[in-house]
């Protein structure tokens, strides 16, 4: 015999998803996610950098230089940029993911204008999905949604 599901009732301030991690998941992985991140690119741009030849002390020096970089640069962007409105919100993350792409390019020997060409490609779509995204996540004086 089948029975219907019970429906759901409505609570004041119930209408967001449930968050299912709790507050110390989330403040390690406000820097867990950063130093994860970096560590990757890192080692994308050391890879890039030696172009399969011999891994150098140099190289590995570059890795951890640009992880220590990224890593710092996400905390500061992820930091600040909450507290701008929706363009220049979106505009930091797309500035953000238009340089890190850009590094990553010329560090494969391709020309400045063929890197700069394709880092503006990335921060415009960057830009179009981040803007999107928080346009429906907020009410029309900037505040998100909840």
């Amino acid at each position: 015999m089948a029975h219907a599901a019970p429906a759901l009732r409505a609570r004041a301030g119930a209408s967001r998803t449930p968050d299912i991690f709790s507050a110390r998941t989330h403040r390690i992985a406000r820097w867990a996610v950063p130093v994860a991140l970096g560590l990757v690119f890192g080692y994308w741009a050391a890879a890039n950098n030696r172009s399969g030849g011999p891994i150098t002390g140099w190289n590995v020096l570059l890795g951890f230089v640009a992880a220590i970089v990224f890593a710092a640069l996400w905390m500061a962007v992820a930091d600040m940029a909450p507290r701008l409105p929706r363009e220049l919100h979106a505009g930091l993350w797309a500035a953000f993911a238009g340089c890190a792409f850009g590094f990553l390019y010329s560090e494969t020997g391709a020309s400045v204008l063929r890197s700069t060409g394709w880092a503006l490609a990335v921060a415009a779509s960057a830009f179009v999905t981040a803007f999107y995204r928080y346009y429906t996540h907020e009410d029309a004086e900037g505040h998100r949604i909840r």
